[in-house]
């Protein structure tokens, strides 16, 4: 037995052909996978995920999306999550965008990690929002006088001083990343760091009096980059891992997520463990204040089957824009003015809405190879990488293994002591922290990843500086230093 209590071929060895950058890997290249691609183990994984299975919250969603916030008694299968609030859901996806992008993804390609390239470069150096930079992506920032070429290009919403993305005359979003228009709440997540890199811009030119155009752009991104780098280790991997694992990783090392080169992104962490988000998503949200009739709060579902309008539909899905569509983020993030809502708690149960995707996301669904529900989309991946049970992956990791007991809804699928890695990280979580966060499998999984690209990232301040602390003000004081949080970010970029 090796250091650490881990197996030496559980884990890709040093001159594994899986460290090319710009790939997909495995961090635990020998492991089997959970089982053989069957036509009965296909069954089993779209009863587990289907609507009105083991997973489905059964959310009564002909109340209405206002009812799904407000009455306590229609969430008593989905329960809300104490310790984190409903923007991190959305932070999440955001990062995910941030690391990995691959456009050619099938559900039916049987497909190894080698050879799928990540076509987003696998770090943390916002790329889904600086794409090129100025000279390689100029349709992204403004070539007037006030923008000189390096802020970023913002259009009106239609209600004032509320922004959204620049689209072309098809309402396609000119942004980094197309994903990042999925939904309402992200694309104001875009929004958001597109005005914190402007604000970025002023803050070089007026505190810190560069005057070259090129000087204030390059200081203004390495301020965005690492203050959103120090947010994703000190609040949202904390909240999410537990600050144990993250200081543990810090002081101690890594030691499952290695690489020769340069990192890479296992399947294990994007197909499996870094899914955990999709169990926080509420069904329906508040996304502002005053964007309904009257001026009365706008609510809405997270999706529909069939939204009313393209341009303005009755959900929260994105590539579109109108006076309504804006978030206000004292609901998403906690501002201490009271108006802050939960997100769910991370466990194996899902909000029904998930189990219908649009046709927006799911074009032409079939019921076996292209379904509708997320969960089913979810756990036929494991099929398609060829993914470890999640007992072996803990066995390998030398964490304790859940019992049987604790997964005795798989039973009769014959899985509950080999169990698709996704669902295992989310059973365990429920099992171990009561869904607050995630437990000693995902956990590790998702912190040694997210810190070993910030540490493999030469530009990152964990590799440049790691005892850099934040230079922008806090909204707790008119300090600067280690407790700048996404509010703080929020606040500076003018959003909140």
């Amino acid at each position: 037995m090796a250091r650490h209590g881990v197996y030496p071929h559980d884990i890709v060895p040093a001159k594994s052909k899986y460290f090319d950058s710009g790939r997909f890997g495995r961090m635990f290249g020998k492991l089997p996978a959970f089982a053989a691609d069957t036509p009965e183990i296909r069954a089993a994984l779209l009863d587990i995920g289907k609507a009105g299975g083991i997973m489905d919250a059964k959310d009564k969603l002909s109340e209405g999306p206002v009812k799904l916030i407000t009455d306590p008694t229609l969430g008593v299968k989905n329960t809300d999550n104490p310790n984190l609030t409903a923007g991190f859901t959305f932070l999440g996806q955001f990062l995910d965008h941030d690391m990995t992008f691959d456009p050619t993804s099938s559900l039916e390609r049987q497909a190894d990690p080698e050879h799928i390239s990540n076509f987003r470069t696998p770090s943390l150096g916002l790329d889904n929002v600086y794409g090129s930079g100025p000279g390689g992506s100029p349709h992204l920032y403004d070539q007037s006088a006030a923008g000189r070429g390096i802020k970023f290009l913002l259009e009106e919403t239609g209600t004032p001083g509320k922004s959204d993305v620049p689209r072309n005359s098809q309402r396609v979003a000119l942004i980094g990343d197309p994903r990042n228009d999925e939904n309402l709440i992200v694309n104001q997540l875009q929004v958001a760091f597109l005005r914190f890199h402007n604000a970025a811009c002023e803050y070089a030119k007026t505190k810190i009096k560069l005057t070259a155009p090129d000087q204030i752009f390059a200081e203004a991104q390495r301020l965005v980059r690492w203050h959103y780098q120090w947010i994703l280790v000190h609040e949202f991997l904390k909240k999410t891992c537990g600050e144990a694992v993250v200081d543990d990783i810090l002081e101690n090392g890594r030691k499952f997520y290695k690489w020769n080169n340069e990192p890479f992104i296992p399947v294990e962490f994007s197909v499996a463990a870094y899914r955990f988000g999709h169990s926080q998503i509420r069904p329906s949200y508040r996304a502002n204040f005053t964007g309904g009739p009257g001026g009365t709060p706008f609510f809405a579902m997270i999706f529909t089957p069939t939204p009313s309008d393209p341009v303005d539909p009755d959900d929260l899905s994105g590539g579109c824009r109108a006076p309504r569509r804006f978030i206000d983020w004292p609901t998403f993030f906690d501002f201490k003015d009271g108006n802050v809502k939960p997100n769910k708690k991370i466990d194996t149960t899902l909000s029904t809405a998930l189990f219908k995707l649009p046709g927006s996301v799911v074009a032409n669904p079939n019921a076996t190879s292209n379904p509708q529900s997320l969960a089913q989309r979810n756990l036929l991946r494991h099929l398609t990488f060829s993914l470890p049970s999640g007992q072996r992956v803990a066995k390998a990791m030398s964490l304790p293994v859940l019992s049987k007991g604790d997964l005795s809804d798989l039973k009769a699928h014959g899985l509950d002591d080999r169990t698709p890695l996704w669902f295992y990280v989310l059973r365990e979580a429920q099992t171990v922290e009561n869904g607050e966060r995630l437990g000693p499998v995902g956990a590790r999984i998702i912190a040694e990843v997210f810190l070993g690209l910030l540490q493999g990232d030469q530009s990152s301040y964990l590799s440049q500086d790691p005892e850099w602390q934040p230079s922008l003000p806090c909204i707790d004081s008119s300090l600067t230093g280690d407790d700048f949080r996404i509010v703080d970010l929020l606040r500076f970029a003018g959003v909140a």
